[in-house]
């Protein structure tokens, strides 16, 4: 009888967890007001600043550090700077400064939540300044967008759900999974949005965003027939990608 009623008591914690995690997650629902998507947040803008400015040195050292060629740098801090004040970026509450990583062999590119954009030598060199700039605003509208804070608002919501269903009947593993997939289907929306933002930071910049496309291209050949980039990783098909920058071209042309 004992254990049949500590069984109980288990599934009754195990509910009250998952319940807590769902009805937390709906509480912090925002829409955000660059965007226009709502999304489920619990950290404020300046709690992502926090994040990224001190998740940024570890980040850098991890790709053999920055570039040593302040002129280089320099390059890359101005087109970061043109794309944030010509363009909606300029009104969020974020700190965006632009790193050059010494890193000559991996292409790829990335941003911190709160405004810490990064992106490697091997990727740079291959890129014209108005490739830089879709590269750049493409890094900013992952900002913007705040899909960092999504991802880690998400993160926690499965961690809670894992660990009320560990309790309560030991699925942990099956529900973790879920939450998985859930990260990565959400990582690839976020890319399609990132490079829609990026399009329109580049047309309020001055830049010709069919640029954005030779980035795509770019990348593809990058790849080769067999390998992927890290930059391509968890991202969708370039090809996809092209359709969608050309679609959203037109629709920024248009206003």
């Amino acid at each position: 009888m004992r254990s049949r009623g500590s069984w109980k008591i288990r599934i009754l914690i195990g509910l009250a967890i998952v319940a807590f995690a769902f009805i937390q997650k709906c509480s912090n629902k925002e829409e955000n007001p660059y965007t226009g998507r709502v999304q489920h947040i619990n950290m404020t803008p300046e709690q992502e600043i926090a994040i990224g400015l001190q998740s940024a040195p570890e980040i850098a050292q991890q790709h053999g550090g920055l570039y040593p060629d302040e002129r280089m740098q320099a390059l890359v801090d101005a087109v970061g700077q043109k794309l944030v004040q010509n363009s909606v970026a300029r009104e969020t509450p974020y700190e965006y400064d632009f790193h050059l990583l010494a890193d000559d062999r991996t292409i790829n590119a990335f941003a911190l939540p709160g405004g810490q954009c990064f992106i490697t030598y091997a990727l740079f060199e291959q890129l014209n300044e108005a490739q830089l700039a879709g590269v750049l605003g493409h890094e900013i509208g992952h900002v913007i967008g705040r899909h960092s804070a999504e991802r880690i608002a998400e993160s926690s919501f499965w961690k809670t759900v894992t660990m009320g269903a560990t309790v309560g009947a030991d699925a942990g593993g099956i529900v973790g999974s879920i939450g998985q997939n859930t990260l990565l289907k959400n990582g690839r929306g976020d890319e399609l949005e990132s490079d829609d933002l990026g399009v329109l930071l580049m047309m309020q910049s001055g830049y010709d965003p069919y640029e954005m496309i030779k980035v795509m291209e770019i990348l593809k050949a990058a790849a080769g027939p067999n390998r992927v980039p890290e930059f391509q990783s968890t991202h969708p098909d370039p090809e996809n990608r092209i359709e969608r920058i050309r679609e959203a071209i037109e629709k920024y042309r248009g206003r």
